[in-house]
């Protein structure tokens, strides 16, 4: 993982890195959005959330089911550090959920102080640790900003700067966490930055197999599946995401979490034709087919965690 405190670096090991004038220029203007329209071009920005067990959707379209119990990045660039802390729905249980949230706004000299915000269960703050609400006294201190759109459940972080916008939300006594990134700021990362589960997803050892089923509560998957069907009308990867929950942790409250996150990535994927995932094609990367081999493994995870 990267030093918090490190300068922004120009190069990435994935797709067409940014170049140095452009980061450049995006720290001086102190807004993607004006960078953009300075070069006469639309944004392009990049989705990734966790919720519930915790599942994972990377900005690829990978969309894992994961145990990964502890404290792991979700991501880890030369701009933003964000980190979940999971451990287990139940005594016993493989399956985790996500209790703790910490995430770092890298210092920027033309932009912003470096800022922190952490959330907890039952805690979510709507000020980061420091107590401010946005970027500090530099000239681009207010294109950071944060607020809460319903006091101890769910928290905005804008962060204009970069492109970028973070939910939080707190439901069934679980953290989730969506993001809408630009794609130049997402690509920038070094080698040493590898572990990034929005950027690759759930390593294979740490994806959940179809055994973990058998640790449900006393909900049956008839009844499971009519719950999650009210909010959730469409099987993709979120209903099965839904059903998973709520037959591990035996909470029909699960069920928000689920659609929650869909309603996140309605509003924040810019093409709406991969909002609904499905088990066939969950697992696909969309940008690299020398990947291809070690992810096919994990194709139907979710479908069979769901059987």
């Amino acid at each position: 993982m990267g030093d918090p405190g490190q300068s922004p670096s120009a190069w990435s090991p994935h797709g067409n890195p940014p170049t140095l004038s452009t980061l450049t220029l995006l720290l001086l203007l102190c807004g993607h959005g004006r960078f953009s329209r300075l070069h006469g071009r639309p944004p392009g920005f990049l989705h990734c959330a966790s919720f519930g067990d915790p599942h994972v959707r990377s900005f690829h379209h990978h969309f894992h089911t994961c145990r990964v119990q502890g404290a792991w990045p979700l991501l880890d660039n030369d701009f933003l550090f964000v980190q979940a802390t999971s451990s287990p729905v139940a005594s016993g249980a493989n399956a985790t959920t996500t209790r703790k949230l910490t995430i770092i706004f890298k210092n920027m000299q033309e932009c912003i102080d470096q800022k922190v915000y952490q959330a907890e269960v039952d805690n979510l703050p709507a000020a980061f640790e420091d107590g401010s609400i946005n970027g500090g006294d530099r000239p681009g201190g207010s294109s950071l900003s944060i607020r809460t759109a319903n006091p101890g459940s769910h928290v905005e972080i804008q962060a204009a700067y970069i492109g970028t916008t973070i939910i939080i939300r707190q439901t069934a006594k679980q953290l989730s966490f969506s993001i809408r990134v630009a794609e130049d700021v997402a690509r920038a990362f070094s080698a040493e930055q590898d572990l990034q589960l929005c950027v690759g997803g759930c390593p294979p050892s740490q994806r959940l197999s179809r055994s973990e089923r058998s640790r449900r509560g006393a909900i049956t998957i008839d009844t499971a599946r009519q719950l999650c069907k009210e909010g959730l009308p469409v099987e993709d990867v979120y209903f099965h995401s839904c059903v998973f929950d709520v037959l591990i942790s035996g909470d029909p409250n699960f069920t928000v979490a689920a659609q929650a996150a869909l309603e996140d990535a309605r509003a924040f994927l810019p093409d709406l034709e991969k909002l609904h995932l499905f088990p066939s094609d969950a697992g696909v990367p969309l940008f690299s087919a020398t990947l291809l081999a070690p992810l096919l493994s994990g194709l139907f995870v979710l479908w069979l965690c769901t059987q």
